[in-house]
C-alpha cells in the first residue's frame, strides 16, 4: 500500500510544481542553489529531448502504453512480499510517467522547468521536471534490484 501512496505523492508533487511554474510564466531564467539549478519554463511536445515532437498523438499512445505495461507489472509486484526495491522503482516510474502523460493529454505538452548548470552548453539546455527525475531514478532502482528476484 505504501508504494501506491509513493506513486500518488510523486504525481501530486510534480503537478503542484508544474501548476506554479505555469502561473509564473517565466520568460527568463532564474538560478537557485548557488546557481547550480536553472529555472526556466519549457513546453515539450515530444518525448525526451523533443523526440517525435511532430507526432504528439503517437507520443501520447506510446507513453500511455508504456504506463499501462508498468502498472500491470506493478500490480504483479505488489502481490509479492519481497521486491521492495523493484516496487519502489516501479512506483517512481508510474508516479512520474502518469504526471507527464496527464500533461500530454490535458495540455498537449509536458511542462519542464529546470536545468542543471554544466560546463557543456548542450547538456545545460536540456530542461527537466521532477517527474523526469523520478522516472530516471525509478529505472535505476529497477535495474539495480532486478537481480533480487
Amino acid at each position: 500500500m505504501i508504494f501506491i501512496f509513493i506513486a500518488a505523492a510523486i504525481f501530486a508533487l510534480d503537478w503542484a510544481v508544474k501548476k506554479q511554474m505555469d502561473k509564473k510564466r517565466l520568460r527568463e531564467e532564474s538560478r537557485i542553489f548557488k546557481g547550480r539549478i536553472i529555472l526556466r519554463k519549457y513546453y515539450n511536445q515530444g518525448a525526451m529531448l523533443n523526440f517525435l515532437e511532430r507526432w504528439p498523438r503517437l507520443v501520447q499512445i506510446l507513453c500511455g502504453s508504456l504506463l499501462l505495461l508498468f502498472c500491470g507489472m506493478f500490480l504483479f509486484l505488489l502481490r509479492d512480499r519481497g521486491s521492495r526495491g523493484l516496487k519502489l522503482g516501479a512506483a517512481m516510474i508510474i508516479g512520474g510517467g502518469a504526471n507527464n502523460l496527464y500533461d500530454r493529454l490535458t495540455k498537449g505538452h509536458v511542462v519542464d522547468y529546470f536545468s542543471f548548470r554544466s560546463r557543456f552548453p548542450k547538456l545545460q539546455r536540456i530542461v527537466f521536471n521532477l517527474s523526469d527525475l523520478f522516472i530516471f531514478l525509478g529505472t535505476l532502482l529497477m535495474l539495480v534490484f532486478h537481480r533480487e528476484k
